[in-house]
């Protein structure tokens, strides 16, 4: 793989902050075998770029998929997809939902991202800009449906995994946050099953008992974009269908902890009333939250600055970069 322009240069500047560079530190980038075969043939963009700069900085790059427990098992400098690194000395790389939009943290936890931490305050300055990246990406990602918005009275509730356990990031259990659901709305409730996800027999019982004893619930698999563009609202743990629903303009009422939680609706469970009743009246600013946590608080591996926000990142964590 060629250098770029002005790297050795890079080299000679880092060799003097970070010792020698002919013994150059390595990188194991842990991931699924298909991605490790698109980074490998220089075919993933981002991972190109994250690779990249870590070659200017004089480290050395390898790919690895994960061990036979899925997750990273060796120590040392590392950059794990979605699963939380090995050791202190790794780092987690996820995608921000939609492509070309990146996140690298110390967990794959998304409640503890540096954008969950972070406070939501936007500049009316930047207003009008924000207006136009929201509209072009309600576009590009959900076509016309994202243009037919209507509220039904329904209220959906796209499911995870797990169904029966409540853990402890949760607020409940999901198959309570259904019955949760049922008990404090008047109108049709769908809960729509991740379609990658594999659910074991117990968990489709519970749901199918729910639809026996209510008229109003109906279960199904999928169907995202046709029940953001009619439902009321969202229900749900911190499925990535809460932030998508944003771009229908479709408040959220969450269950958990989630990274995109600053203008969604925190489900009480000492006073699930006053939460049902908030998020049916929540009106917040979509356009400047999706600018906000995509232009400011993610990387954008499709700007020319991308590498220059990647090493950011890095630093931001201590690599020598």
């Amino acid at each position: 793989m060629p250098e770029e322009q002005g790297q050795p240069l890079l080299r000679q500047l880092v060799a003097a902050s970070f010792g020698d560079m002919n013994n150059p530190e390595t990188v194991t980038f842990y991931m699924e075998p298909e991605l490790c075969e698109s980074a490998q043939a220089g075919k993933h963009n981002f991972i190109g770029k994250l690779a990249g700069v870590m070659r200017a900085a004089g480290m050395e790059v390898m790919y690895a998929p994960f061990g036979p427990r899925g997750a990273p098992d060796r120590e040392g400098w590392s950059m794990s997809h979605i699963k939380t690194p090995p050791d202190g000395q790794g780092l987690c790389f996820r995608r921000a939902y939609h492509y070309p939009f990146w996140q690298i943290e110390l967990s794959s936890e998304r409640w503890a991202w540096d954008v969950s931490q972070a406070p939501f305050d936007p500049d009316p300055s930047e207003a009008k800009e924000a207006a136009r990246f929201y509209g072009f990406w309600q576009k590009r990602l959900f076509g016309d449906a994202a243009q037919k918005i209507t509220r039904d009275g329904t209220v959906y509730v796209p499911l995870q995994g797990r169904l029966l356990d409540h853990r402890p990031f949760q607020i409940c259990s999901p198959i309570e946050m259904v019955e949760n659901c049922l008990a404090h709305t008047s109108g049709d409730v769908v809960a729509a099953l991740h379609p990658n996800e594999r659910y074991k027999d117990a968990e489709l019982s519970a749901l199918k008992a729910l639809e026996q004893r209510h008229k109003r619930i109906t279960v199904q698999t999928g169907g995202m974009a046709d029940l953001l563009a009619r439902c009321d609202y969202v229900v749900t743990q911190n499925s990535s269908v809460g932030f998508n629903g944003y771009f229908f303009g479709k408040p959220a009422l969450l269950f958990r902890k989630a990274d995109f939680h600053h203008i969604a609706v925190q489900a009480d469970m000492n006073d699930l009333s006053a939460s049902f009743a908030a998020v049916q009246s929540a009106a917040p600013d979509y356009a400047a939250y999706i600018h906000w946590y995509w232009q400011k608080n993610s990387i954008n591996a499709g700007r020319p600055e991308a590498e220059e926000m990647i090493a950011q990142r890095l630093r931001r964590f201590g690599w020598p970069v």
